[in-house]
């Protein structure tokens, strides 16, 4: 796996943990997780991770909201961001998209799925 530092944005514990599993199992040895998209924008500023996991539905600041201060900053707009939402409409994963992020998954996340898709980022 290439990427060293991944943030998991999620405010369900049972999500992170998902989440959190699967990259255990393909080997990343850093993980960093929080449960807003506040956090996540200073954690994203803070750490500088290779990789973000966001979630949309969330105190605080939502996932869209997070991803589109995120991508504005010229410090972590070059992150890639995946949406990891229960929000499955073609229109949140255009909204999602147009706020910044590279791609697009929903709930529940399989991980050949999530694992795909990294690599292709």
């Amino acid at each position: 796996m290439r990427f060293q530092k991944i943030l998991v944005v999620d405010d369900s514990p049972t999500e992170l943990h998902i989440v959190t599993d699967i990259l255990k199992r393909h080997k990343v040895p850093e993980i960093i997780t929080v449960t807003n998209g506040l956090e996540a924008v200073a954690k994203a500023t803070a750490e500088m991770p290779d990789l973000i996991l966001m979630d949309v539905v969330m105190p605080e600041m939502n996932g869209f909201q997070a991803t589109r201060k995120i991508k504005k900053n010229p410090e972590t707009a070059g992150i890639p961001v995946i949406i990891i939402s229960s929000k499955d409409q073609e229109t949140d994963k255009v909204w999602g998209k147009r706020q910044g992020a590279d791609e697009y998954l929903t709930k529940p996340v399989q991980e050949a799925e999530l694992i795909k898709v990294m690599e292709s980022l």
